[in-house]
């Protein structure tokens, strides 16, 4: 399922208009990324947990010369599924 399905299906389940359900879908995901930027964790009672996660950095590889790189270290998001069968 993609975007435009799932903004459809919104539209279609709730009697909205698709651009009404876009809105929505796209705020959801706006505050979804506030909410992880500023506590560092959102939970979402029946779905999951959203966290922030600094990866570190290592030595890798480039593939094609095999010369030593520096990755550096970066913040990124997991998320664990909750386990909550409704």
């Amino acid at each position: 399922m993609n975007k435009q399905e799932i903004i459809g299906a919104i539209a279609s389940d709730t009697g909205i208009t698709k651009m009404l359900a876009k809105e929505v879908f796209e705020s959801l995901f706006s505050n979804l990324e506030k909410g992880i930027r500023e506590s560092d964790k959102v939970y979402v009672p029946g779905f999951g947990t959203f966290t922030k996660y600094e990866r570190q950095g290592r030595m890798g590889r480039n593939p094609k010369t095999g010369e030593a790189v520096e990755i550096k270290s970066k913040m990124i998001t997991k998320f664990k599924p909750s386990f909550e069968i409704e």
